[in-house]
C-alpha cells in the first residue's frame, strides 16, 4: 500500500483542454422547438415536454464560477480551501500493488490500482459532490436536484449539501433503486428526498410512464426528471455527477495523487484503465496520466470499459446529441447510443449512460483513448476472483476496470512480457452484495443491444445532422 500525508492533498485540479491537440466541439443550442439554450446540462436546463412538444424557457443551472472552469484552458484550478479541507477527511486515497491477483494469474505484470472506496460515500462520486455543493451554495442555491444511476451520485451529493445546509432531491432509476435499497436509505439518512424514476412528479415521468407502466428507468431519464423538478422550483438547480466537463476536472485530484503514488512505487503504468459510465471516474484516474505521459511513457495507453448493454463508445456513433432523455438540454458532440436508448437494467447501474463525455468522446475519436466492453456475468466473475485475492468487494462499476485488468495481466503472461498495470476501483461493493448473489446464483442474464435496436436509437439523430 502506498498512503501519503494528509497535506498531500493535491491543491489543484487538472484541466486536460489545456493540453489536447485539437479543440473539443463546443455545445450547441437546442433547437427553438427543444427549448432555448443557455449553458445547458453543461450549465442550463429545462421543463419537461409541454403537450404540443414545445419546451419551457431555460434557466442556467450552473454558478458562472463552475462554467468558466468548463470552457476555460487553464491547465490547472485551484481548489477552493473549503472543499480541500473537506477532501483531507479522507484523502489521499491508498493506491495498492494487487500482489495477491498478480500471484493467483501467475503475471509478470505489476498491477495497482486506486481505491476510491475510503470516501464516506464509499465512491469517487464525492470528489465532485462537494466542490458542485461549495459553488452552488455560493451562489444562493437552497435546493440541489440530481439524477442517479447506481445511487452512488445521490448519496455523495446528499452528504455534500449537509456542510451548506441546501436540500437535496434526487430522481433514482427504478431498476437500481430496487436491486440496491440501501443506497436510498444512505440518501435519506443524509437528509435527501429520494423520488423512483420514472416518476409521477414530472411530466417528463408521467409519459415514461404513460408508454411503459414497468419501466426500468434510465439515467437519461432520471436527468431530464430532475432538470424538469429544478426549473419548477425557485432557488433550486440541477447539479450533475459525470460526464460535464467541470466534473470530470474535479475528478482529476484521483490522478494526481495516484501520480505521486506511482512515484513512491518506482514505476510509471503501460497502461491506464477505467471504468466507463459518462466518464467521470475514467477521467479521473487517466487525465493527469495522459499529460505525464507525454514526457514520461508517449507509449502508455489509456482503456475505457464499458458494458455490453450500453456501448456507447463501442458500438455507437459520434453525433450531437441531448444529454438527458427530453431533449431539452443543448446538444454537445459525443459517443452516443441516442438519448432515448434505454439500457437493460444490469447491476452496474452507474453505466448504463446513453453518451460518453465530450472530452473523452473526442479523445477516442482521435485515437488517444481506446474502448472494450464486457457482459455483465464476466464482470462479476472477475470482481469476485479480485475480491478473494484482494479482500475488497468492488462494485460493478468498478468490476469493469478489474476486468481490463485481468485480461492484460493474462496477455502479458502468455506474451512473457512485464507490463504496469493501473486502474482506478472506484468504489466499494458492499451495497451491491445483491449483484454478486445473483452472479453466484447463476441468475445473471447477459443482454446486449442488437445492431437494428442501435441503429433505431440513432436514427433520428443521424437524420437531423
Amino acid at each position: 500500500m502506498f498512503n501519503l500525508e494528509a497535506d498531500r492533498v493535491p491543491t489543484h485540479w487538472y484541466n486536460i483542454l489545456a493540453d489536447l491537440p485539437f479543440e473539443v466541439p463546443v455545445p450547441r443550442p437546442a433547437s427553438s422547438r427543444n427549448g432555448a439554450g443557455s449553458n445547458g446540462a453543461n450549465g442550463g436546463a429545462a421543463n419537461g415536454s409541454d403537450a404540443d412538444g414545445g419546451q419551457a424557457m431555460l434557466q442556467p443551472q450552473l454558478p458562472l464560477s463552475m462554467y468558466k472552469q468548463s470552457i476555460g484552458r487553464t491547465r490547472y484550478v485551484e481548489i477552493p480551501e473549503p472543499v480541500r479541507a473537506e477532501y483531507q477527511r479522507w484523502r489521499p486515497t491508498p493506491l495498492y500493488r494487487a500482489s495477491r491477483l498478480e500471484k493467483a494469474l501467475d503475471t509478470p505484470a505489476h498491477i495497482y490500482y486506486k481505491y476510491e472506496g475510503t470516501s464516506p460515500s464509499g465512491s469517487h462520486k464525492i470528489n465532485t459532490a462537494l466542490a458542485q455543493a461549495y459553488y452552488y451554495s455560493r451562489s444562493g442555491v437552497k435546493e440541489m436536484v440530481t439524477g442517479t444511476g447506481a445511487g452512488q451520485w445521490g448519496s455523495a451529493l446528499s452528504m455534500a449539501c449537509h456542510p451548506y445546509d441546501m436540500a437535496c432531491t434526487v430522481f433514482m432509476v427504478r431498476s437500481s433503486y430496487e436491486q440496491k435499497p440501501y443506497r436510498g436509505t444512505l440518501m435519506r439518512l443524509n437528509g435527501a428526498r429520494v423520488i423512483t424514476s420514472p416518476s409521477e412528479e414530472t411530466e417528463v415521468g408521467r409519459a415514461a410512464l404513460r408508454a411503459d407502466p414497468d419501466h426500468p428507468g434510465s439515467l437519461g431519464i432520471a436527468n431530464a426528471e430532475a432538470i424538469e423538478y429544478a426549473n419548477a422550483r425557485k432557488g433550486a438547480r440541477f447539479s450533475i455527477g459525470s460526464g460535464e466537463n467541470h466534473v470530470l476536472l474535479h475528478q482529476t485530484v484521483i490522478g494526481e495523487e495516484a501520480l505521486l503514488q506511482m512515484k513512491l512505487a518506482g514505476e510509471f503504468p503501460d497502461v491506464v484503465i477505467g471504468a466507463m459510465g459518462a466518464g467521470s471516474n475514467f477521467a479521473g484516474i487517466t487525465f493527469p496520466f495522459y499529460r505525464e505521459a507525454l514526457t514520461e511513457n508517449p507509449a502508455t495507453r489509456f482503456l475505457a470499459v464499458e458494458p455490453d448493454a450500453c456501448p456507447k463508445m463501442t458500438r455507437g456513433s459520434y453525433l450531437m446529441d441531448h444529454t438527458d432523455y427530453s431533449g431539452v438540454t443543448p446538444v454537445v458532440k459525443m459517443y452516443t447510443l441516442g438519448h432515448r436508448f434505454t439500457a437493460y437494467h444490469i447491476h452496474a447501474g452507474g453505466l448504463r449512460y446513453h453518451g460518453a463525455a465530450p472530452i473523452v468522446s473526442a479523445m477516442y475519436d482521435n485515437d488517444l483513448v481506446e474502448a472494450i466492453s464486457y457482459g455483465q456475468n464476466r464482470v462479476l466473475e472477475s470482481g469476485a476472483a479480485f475480491a478473494k485475492a484482494e479482500g475488497l468487494v468492488p462494485a460493478p462499476e468498478s468490476a469493469h476496470a478489474v476486468t481490463a485488468a485481468i485480461e492484460e495481466a493474462v496477455k502479458a503472461r502468455e506474451e512473457k512480457t512485464e507490463r504496469v498495470i493501473l486502474f482506478g476501483l472506484s468504489g466499494h461493493g458492499l451495497l451491491d452484495l445483491s449483484a454478486y448473489e445473483s452472479y453466484m446464483a447463476g441468475n445473471l442474464v447477459d443482454v446486449v443491444p442488437t445492431d437494428e435496436e442501435i441503429q433505431a436509437s440513432l436514427r433520428p439523430l443521424i437524420e437531423s445532422s
